[in-house]
């Protein structure tokens, strides 16, 4: 079985709720999907998607996506899909870093790889957990009481988590909006919902400690990405007895060494594009169990094929550890494909069809912007 074929295409995902608000001021109106199929020799396809959060998330952007796979591409024909660490590592040496361009040609591979064998992709991961997947909302940043009313909508449609992002610079309110944002999406907290208050590494440590500080007692949650680098985090971290989660900061593995090492965070927030795919997905995945870390599993934005990644590697992750994954397909308005899985009791589990378990809409996916042969 060698990969015969890679082709890549590219579709735009607009936002649904209009305008994704970030903290530092940053927007976003649509998203910028790539997606690659190969086929193999014996005619076995695989599907991957790759959509970075816009160009001043992390360092990628989807232009950057599209020449990653062509750098590397030529150079994967012939490669069996079914050993995807083998893969990897032609990767790792046709081109240093981008993680968000491997990811896509990566969950090809774990896709072909399960249609082939006739598994899900999550029992080639190590094997799914029993129950449901408890499912995460995002609550971009806004006014309070909007912020709140939209906690209360996804609470509605049966989610248990809620991702409420922060964040405000000084002109808008600072330290002070953000405990008043805050406050008021924890305001009408359930009995087993999980509250992450996501800065996205907008804040400095000054500005964490004030909206710290400002906060009503006793709300539940954990702070994500509070800051841009390193140094800023641990100190925070050294400061308060509100627990951390690393994302931005967390995307190898040896950030994720030295987070343990450290003692920086007490979870990852894992997501499959910034994290480089399925295969370091599961490597993080596994240290993050090692050293106790509890772990989300999300992915940056997506469409169907990005939410069954998530899943497919959420549902391996014990239960224990697992905090929520993120149904990246409710952020955007475009359909790509279809997948049989659907959100009851706030949760939700892995298909069990033969790989990722998505059929693509070859009609929406269009002609190929690129095709290795």
């Amino acid at each position: 079985m060698r990969i015969e074929r890679i082709d890549v295409f590219q579709q735009d995902l607009p936002f649904s709720g209009g305008v994704y608000r970030l903290s530092g001021g940053r927007e976003y109106r649509s998203f910028d999907a790539t997606f690659v199929r190969i086929t193999t020799d014996d005619g076995v396809e695989g599907w991957g998607e790759s959509t970075p959060f816009g160009s001043n998330y992390v360092a990628a952007h989807a232009g950057g996506v599209r020449a990653g796979i062509a750098e590397m591409a030529p150079l994967l024909l012939g490669a069996d899909p079914r050993h995807v660490d083998r893969v990897n590592e032609r990767m790792d040496d046709l081109l240093t870093g981008h993680n968000h361009a491997k990811t896509a040609i990566d969950v090809a591979c774990w896709d072909a790889f399960g249609r082939a064998t006739g598994l899900p992709v999550c029992d080639l991961l190590g094997g799914p957990t029993p129950g449901r997947l408890p499912v995460i909302s995002s609550v971009h940043v806004g006014d309070p009481d909007d912020m709140r009313a939209r906690v209360e909508e996804h609470r509605q449609r049966g989610y248990r988590g809620h991702s409420v992002k922060v964040g405000a610079s000084e002109a808008e309110g600072g330290p002070k909006l953000d405990a008043e944002r805050v406050a008021a999406s924890l305001a009408d907290a359930q009995p087993g919902e999980y509250f992450l208050v996501d800065a996205n590494g907008g804040m400095s440590v000054e500005h964490a400690l004030r909206f710290l500080r400002l906060l009503p007692p006793n709300l539940d949650f954990v702070l994500e990405a509070p800051c841009a680098t390193w140094r800023e985090t641990v100190s925070l971290r050294r400061r308060t007895d509100i627990p951390i989660v690393l994302d931005e900061l967390g995307d190898t593995d040896a950030s994720l060494i030295s987070a343990i090492a450290d003692d920086a965070a007490d979870g990852i927030g894992l997501k499959i594009a910034k994290n480089g795919g399925l295969t370091a997905g599961r490597r993080h995945r596994d240290l993050c169990r090692a050293a106790g870390l509890t772990m989300s599993v999300q992915d940056t934005v997506g469409s169907e094929l990005s939410f069954a990644a998530v899943v497919h590697l959420g549902q391996t992750v014990p239960p224990g550890l697992l905090r929520c994954v993120l149904d990246v397909r409710g952020m955007v308005s475009s359909a790509t494909g279809h997948m049989e899985v659907t959100i009851e009791d706030g949760g939700v589990r892995a298909p069990r069809s033969p790989g990722l378990g998505v059929d693509v809409d070859l009609d929406q996916m269009g002609e190929p912007v690129l095709t290795f042969a």
